[in-house]
């Protein structure tokens, strides 16, 4: 055995199913939809639309997941086994939620919504780079654009209220 390489048994540990990665980010977004529709009422009328418009992509991305977890045309695929991207940990992490309160802090909310845009846009990007051509890789690759635009665009929302005193 060559020193630094992977044995066997761990290069299996580091390869799970299309449909295993799928069921996660199910789960990701629709824990991440219900966390959004939940704090709405509670979050300032400064970024109560922003909170809004996140429960409702998250509603898209999770409806996305469902109807390609569905499809019996792709059943093959979702047995393929992938790597296991680098960001796998922190994109699963994300499914526990902070506590934000009764009246969160703006910021605090920010904060975590950029953690978790960035989060789904590297596990989305990279499995887009590694899976197979077809319905999954062009779904992966979708969100993860998507993701990269939402993320981008809080960073912006969340540059204005920290530095511009909530200019909003």
């Amino acid at each position: 055995m060559t020193e630094g390489k992977p044995h066997g048994y761990e290069r299996l540990q580091s390869k799970k199913s299309l449909a295993e990665i799928l069921d996660v980010a199910v789960e990701f977004e629709r824990v991440a939809r219900d966390f959004y529709a939940d704090l709405t009422p509670r979050v300032s009328k400064r970024i109560r639309y922003l909170v809004e418009e996140l429960a409702q992509e998250e509603q898209r991305h999770f409806d996305l997941f469902q109807a390609l977890r569905d499809r019996s045309d792709i059943e093959d695929q979702l047995r393929e086994k992938v790597a296991t991207p680098a960001s796998d940990g922190r994109f699963s992490d994300a499914v526990h939620l902070p506590e934000l309160g009764q009246t969160p802090d703006d910021q605090a909310v920010l904060q975590y919504a950029l953690g978790r845009e960035h989060a789904a846009m590297e596990q989305y990007r990279s499995l887009a780079e590694s899976t197979s051509p077809g319905p999954i890789r062009d779904l992966f690759g979708f969100l993860a654009n998507e993701e990269t635009e939402h993320k981008n665009e809080l960073e912006k929302l969340y540059y204005e209220v920290v530095h511009n005193s909530g200019g909003i």
